[in-house]
C-alpha cells in the first residue's frame, strides 16, 4: 500500500498552475453547476498528491450559488465573471481548501489544484491513506454531490472484495442482491425488484441482454477488472433514459487522460477450488497521452478460467391423494455430477481527443466472452414411470415400475457483449455545452454443443426417506452393487441435440445541448435532449431428437469410463467416457431426422425503435438544489414467430405476427438540500418503465425439455410495458475524516406488473392438448415495492495508534412488495413480487495500515419467490436465502508491486430451491470455497 502524506490546510492544502493538459468536465459535471449568464470559463482539474484524480470534488465560488462537481478525471467547468473570486474545494478525506483567482475578461482560464501537497511541517495535519479508504473516499464524494440517489464502486472499492464479475461486485451495494449460477453471482436484483427492471450500460451505452428470455443482462459475463468505476443511480433524472423501475447501472471503463502519462498496471494468479481444479485470473491495462497531450490511447485485457464441479440434487414434486387426504411425494430425483469449465476474456479500448479546452472527441469500445464448458452426468429416478404405493407421507414413498436413467450431456454455451461508441462535445463562451454521440451494441448468445445421450432402465422398486430434506436416504444406493450400477440393466433411449443463436443489435443516437440562463434573477441551467435507437433481435433454435435402435451408440457399459461419479456421499457408478460421447454426437448429429416441429415455433425476430426526448431545468435555492423536468418516449415493436397448423410438422408453417405503438411521459422533480456541508437530504418523484422481454411479447411456443420432465413457454402478444410511479427520500451524514451514515426510503406503486405463471394441468395449444406443465406471462393490474436502506462506513481513525487503521462497513435493506391479480388463482389474488427478498444485508471488518490491508466481509440476503404456482400456493417455487463469508488481504511493497490473497465463501453456504416450505427442497447445491494468491504491479 502505497502511502500518501496529505497537507492540511492551513501548511498547504492546494496548489494552483496553469494546465499543461486540457481539462475538460464532461455533460455530467457541467450538468452539476449553477452557472452565471455570461463570463469567462474556467477548466480545472482537482488532483492529489501523486497526481490521481479526484472525482466529486466539490468546487464553490466563494460568495455565489455557483457549483461545480469534478468527473472521474477529476475534472470541472465554470462560467464566471471577469475579475477575482476565490475557489472553495471541498472533498471527504482531505481537509477543505480556498484559493484566489483572477481570470482576465474575454479569456478561459486553466487551473490545476493539488490537494495535499508532499510537504509537511505539523505531523497533526497529516492524514495517511491507503488503497481501501482511497476506493471509499472517491465513492462517497461522487454520491454525496450527486444530484440524485446515486452509488459508486471505484476500481479500488472492487478490487478489495474477491469478487471476479460485475454481478458479484454489485452485491456489496446497499439494495443489491444477486442471484446465482453454480455459486457464481449472474443477475441484479436492486431494492427486490426483478432483474429485468434494471438497465445495464457500458460508458453510457446501454447493453442487450444476452439471454433471449429476459431484458436482464448477464452481467456474469462482465469480469470487474475492466472497470473503473459503476454508478448505481436508483432515481432518474429526465436526462436517462426511463426502462430502469429499480435503479439504472452504468459501467465506466478507463480513460488514457485518468493519468495522462504512460502508465501500465495489471495482475496475475491462481487458485484453488474446493469442489474443482485449480482456476487462473489475469489482466492488463496499458494508456499514454500523446501529441503535448492532446491526443490519449488506452488498451486493457483481462483473461480468467474457473473449473467448478458443484455437488447438486433436484427433487420435483407433486401432490397424491392418499386414503382421502393430499401428501407430497416425489415424481423424480435427479442426481448431477457436473465438470465445468469456465472463461472470461475482455477487451476495452479508448481513443480521445482534446485539441483545446473547449472541444473533445472520442471513441471507445469494449468485448467480453464468457464460455461455460459443461459435462454433466446425471443419475435419474424416474418415480413417475411407476405406481404409487399405499401408506405414503410427506417424507416417504415407494413406487413400484419406477425407472432409472443414466444421461450425459454436453453443453458448450458461449456469451458474448461488444459495445463501441463514438462521440463528441463543445463547450462555447457562453458555458452552453452541446455532445453527441453514436453508438452500437451487440450481444450473442450461442449454444454450439447442447447434446445429450440417455440411457433408460426397465421396472424396478424404488423408495426414498426425506426426513432430513438437506441429505434424504433412497433405497436405490442402499446395495452398491445394485440394480443402478448394473449396465446391462439399462438400454438405448435417445440422444437429443439442441443448437440456439440470439443475436441482439442496438443502434443509438443521442444529442444534448445544456443553456446557462437568468429567469427571474436566478441562475438557471437547461437541457435537452433527444435520442433515438433502434434494436433488432433474432432468437433461432434447431432441435432434433432420434429413439431408433439403429441411432444406438452401442451399450452402455461401452459408453462408461473407469472414473467414479459422485454427489455428496451418493457413489453413482461410472462417468460416461466424454471423449467417446463427444465422438459419436460427431458421428450422429449429422444423420438426426428432420427438425422438430416445437423447435420452428421457438425462434422469433423482433424490432424495437424507441423515440425519446426530454427538457429539464436546474437551479438553486439556497442550499437546495432542484431539478424538475419531462421525458418522453414512444415505442415501437414488431415481432413474428412461426405458428404451427399442425402440431406433428406435417404440414407447413405461418408467421404470427405483432405490431405494438405506445407513448409515455415521464415527469420528474429531483430535490438535494445541504443541511450542512455534511448532512445532506434528496427527494425525488419520478415515473419509469419496464418493457416486456421480446420472448414474451411474440406469439411463440418454446418445449423445455429435462430428462422426463416436459414444459412448455408461450408468448402473450397483449402483454403490457410495468409502469412506476416513484417517491425517494433519503438523508445522508457524512464524516469530514472520512464515512458515511444514511438512510434511504422508498415507494414505487406499481401498474401492469408483468408476471409467469405456472400450470400443472393439461393445456391446448394449436389444437392439441397437452398433459404438461406450462408458463406464460400475464399483467397485474396493481403492486407495490416499499423498502428503506441503511448504510454505514466508517475508518475508526479516532482511535489511537495501531487500531486507528480498523474501520466497517454495513448496510441493511427493508423490503415490501406484494402484487393484486386480475383473477384468483386457487383462491389467490394478492402474491409476493417475484425476485424480492424481505431483508438484505452486508457487513465488512477492515484493517489498513503500514502497506497491509484486510478485509473479512459478509453478505446474506433473505429467501425470496422465484414461480408462481396458479394451481397450488403449496408448490410455488422458493429460493432459500443465502450467506457468505469471504476474506481479502495485500501487502504492498511500496515499488509499484502489490502480493494478495482471497478466500472466498468460507462458509460453504449452499443454493437451495424449495416448494412452498423448506422441507419440500428441489434443490441442493453446494459449490465449496476457493482460495486465490496473485500480484498486482503498477508501473
Amino acid at each position: 500500500m502505497k502511502m500518501n502524506l496529505l497537507m492540511g490546510a492551513a501548511i498547504a492544502p492546494m496548489i494552483l498552475a496553469p494546465l499543461a493538459m486540457p481539462a475538460h468536465a464532461d455533460v455530467d459535471a457541467v450538468a452539476s453547476a449553477s452557472t452565471a449568464v455570461a463570463g469567462d470559463v474556467i477548466y480545472g482539474r482537482v488532483t492529489n498528491a501523486a497526481g490521481a484524480p479526484l472525482p466529486g470534488a466539490e468546487v464553490l465560488v466563494r460568495g455565489t450559488s455557483q457549483r461545480a462537481v469534478t468527473n472521474t478525471q477529476g475534472e470541472f467547468t465554470l462560467l464566471t465573471a471577469s475579475g477575482a473570486m476565490v475557489l472553495e474545494v471541498n472533498y471527504l478525506g482531505l481537509p477543505s481548501a480556498s484559493q484566489t483567482v483572477v481570470t482576465t475578461p474575454g479569456e478561459d482560464a486553466n487551473v490545476a489544484i493539488v490537494l495535499g501537497a508532499q510537504s509537511a511541517t505539523d505531523v497533526a495535519d497529516v492524514i495517511v491513506t491507503g488503497v481501501i479508504t482511497d476506493g471509499v473516499a472517491r465513492s462517497l464524494n461522487q454520491q454525496k454531490n450527486a444530484d440524485g440517489t446515486v452509488n459508486v464502486l471505484s476500481a479500488d472499492a472492487i478490487g478489495r472484495y474477491p469478487d471476479p464479475n460485475v454481478a458479484e461486485s454489485l452485491q456489496r451495494v446497499q439494495g443489491i442482491a444477486i442471484q446465482r449460477d453454480q455459486g457464481e453471482g449472474r443477475y441484479i436484483n436492486v431494492r427486490g425488484a426483478p432483474a429485468a427492471f434494471t438497465a445495464v450500460s457500458v460508458d453510457g451505452v446501454q447493453v442487450p441482454a444476452v439471454d433471449p428470455g429476459t431484458r436482464a443482462v448477464d452481467l456474469d459475463t462482465l469480469p470487474s477488472d475492466i472497470v473503473a468505476n459503476i454508478e448505481v443511480s436508483k432515481t432518474l433524472l429526465p436526462s436517462q433514459e426511463a426502462d430502469s423501475i429499480a435503479g439504472a447501472v452504468n459501467i465506466k471503463t478507463r480513460s488514457p487522460f485518468d493519468r495522462r502519462r504512460l502508465a501500465i498496471s495489471g495482475y496475475a494468479g491462481g487458485s484453488y477450488n474446493d469442489y474443482g481444479g485449480e482456476d487462473v485470473r489475469a489482466g492488463a491495462t496499458a494508456s499514454n497521452v500523446f501529441a503535448n497531450e492532446t491526443f490519449g490511447a488506452l488498451l486493457s485485457v483481462s483473461y480468467s478460467e474457473t473449473n467448478r464441479r458443484p455437488d447438486n440434487v433436484e427433487n420435483a414434486w407433486v401432490k397424491e391423494e392418499q386414503n382421502g387426504a393430499d401428501v407430497f411425494v416425489l415424481e423424480e430425483t435427479l442426481f448431477k455430477d457436473y465438470e465445468t469449465k469456465r472463461t472470461r476474456q475482455a477487451l476495452t479500448g479508448a481513443l480521445e481527443w482534446r485539441p483545446s479546452d473547449d472541444v473533445r472527441a472520442y471513441l471507445r469500445g469494449s468485448f467480453a466472452q464468457f464460455e461455460d464448458d459443461e459435462y454433466r452426468n446425471t443419475l435419474g429416478l424416474i418415480y413417475s414411470d411407476g405406481t404409487l404405493q399405499p401408506g405414503a407421507t410427506n417424507t416417504t414413498a415407494t413406487y413400484t415400475g419406477a425407472r432409472i436413467t443414466r444421461q450425459l450431456r454436453h453443453r458448450t454455451q458461449k456469451n458474448d457483449i461488444t459495445t463501441l461508441v463514438a462521440g463528441g462535445e463543445k463547450t462555447f463562451a457562453n458555458g452552453a455545452v452541446w455532445d453527441a454521440s453514436l453508438s452500437w451494441a451487440d450481444s450473442e448468445q450461442s449454444y454450439p454443443n447442447r447434446n445429450e445421450l440417455l440411457y433408460r432402465s426397465g421396472g424396478t422398486t424404488l423408495s426414498y426417506n426425506t426426513g432430513d430434506h438437506y441429505m434424504p436416504t433412497y433405497s436405490v444406493f442402499s446395495d452398491p452393487a445394485g440394480f443402478y450400477r448394473d449396465p446391462s440393466r439399462f438400454s438405448f433411449r435417445e440422444n437429443a441435440f439442441r443448437e440456439n443463436t440470439t443475436k441482439q443489435e442496438d443502434v443509438a443516437f443521442k444529442a444534448n445541448f445544456e443553456l446557462p440562463s437568468q429567469l427571474g434573477g436566478r441562475d438557471v441551467t437547461w437541457k435537452f435532449g433527444a435520442k433515438f435507437n433502434t434494436r433488432e433481435i433474432n432468437a433461432d433454435e434447431q432441435r432434433y431428437r432420434n429413439r431408433a435402435a439403429a441411432a444406438s451408440p452401442g451399450t452402455l457399459a461401452s459408453m462408461l469410463s473407469d472414473r467414479p461419479s459422485r454427489n455428496y456421499d451418493y457413489d453413482l457408478g461410472f462417468k460416461f467416457d466424454a471423449g467417446k460421447a463427444d465422438d459419436y454426437f460427431a458421428r450422429v448429429r449429422a444423420a438426426s431426422p428432420i427438425r422438430l416441429p416445437d423447435s420452428i415455433a421457438a425462434d422469433y425476430s423482433a424490432q424495437e425503435d424507441i423515440l425519446a426526448g426530454y427538457a429539464q431545468a436546474r437551479f438553486d435555492i439556497g442550499a437546495t438544489n432542484v431539478i424538475v423536468g419531462l421525458r418522453v418516449e414512444n415505442t415501437k415493436f414488431d415481432g413474428e414467430a412461426a405458428a404451427l397448423i399442425d402440431n406433428d410438422g406435417s404440414a407447413p408453417y405461418q408467421m404470427a405476427k405483432v405490431s405494438r405503438d405506445d407513448t409515455e411521459f415521464f415527469p420528474n422533480l429531483t430535490v438535494r438540500h445541504a443541511f450542512s456541508d455534511n448532512l445532506i437530504g434528496r427527494f425525488a418523484l419520478t415515473r419509469s418503465i419496464s418493457r416486456p422481454e421480446f420472448s414474451e411479447i411474440v406469439p411463440r411456443r418454446i418445449e423445455e425439455t429435462d430428462g422426463s420432465d416436459i414444459s412448455y413457454e408461450i408468448g402473450n402478444p397483449d402483454l403490457q410495458p410495468a409502469l412506476s410511479n416513484n417517491i425517494d427520500l433519503g438523508l445522508e451524514y457524512y464524516f469530514a475524516s472520512l464515512g458515511v451514515v444514511s438512510a434511504n426510503a422508498f415507494y414505487k406503486d406499481l401498474t401492469d406488473y408483468r408476471y409467469t405463471l405456472k400450470y400443472s394441468e393439461p393445456v391446448t395449444i394449436d389444437g392439441t392438448v397437452y398433459d404438461a406443465d406450462f408458463e406464460t406471462p400475464i399483467n397485474a393490474p396493481e403492486g407495490h415495492l416499499a423498502g428503506l436502506e441503511l448504510n454505514l462506513q466508517r475508518k475508526f481513525d479516532f482511535l489511537p495508534g495501531l487500531l486507528s487503521g480498523f474501520g466497517v462497513f454495513a448496510n441493511y435493506t427493508w423490503t415490501d412488495a406484494e402484487i393484486k391479480t386480475a383473477q384468483s388463482y386457487g383462491g389467490r389474488d394478492t402474491f409476493s413480487l417475484p425476485g424480492q427478498s424481505d431483508t438484505n444485508y452486508n457487513a465488512a471488518l477492515f484493517y489498513e495500515m503500514a502497506g497491509f490491508s484486510a478485509r473479512l466481509s459478509y453478505t446474506k440476503r433473505g429467501d425470496y419467490l422465484e414461480e408462481i404456482n396458479a394451481d397450488d400456493a403449496d408448490l410455488d417455487l422458493y429460493v432459500e436465502g443465502r450467506e457468505q463469508l469471504d476474506f481479502t488481504a495485500s501487502y504492498d511493497f511500496g515499488n509499484g508491486v502489490e502480493v494478495f490473497g482471497e478466500a472466498k465463501n468460507l462458509t460453504d453456504s449452499a443454493g437451495v430451491r424449495y416448494y412452498g416450505v423448506k422441507e419440500r427442497t428441489y434443490e441442493y447445491e453446494k459449490f465449496g470455497y476457493n482460495v486465490f494468491l496473485g500480484v498486482r504491479f503498477k508501473l
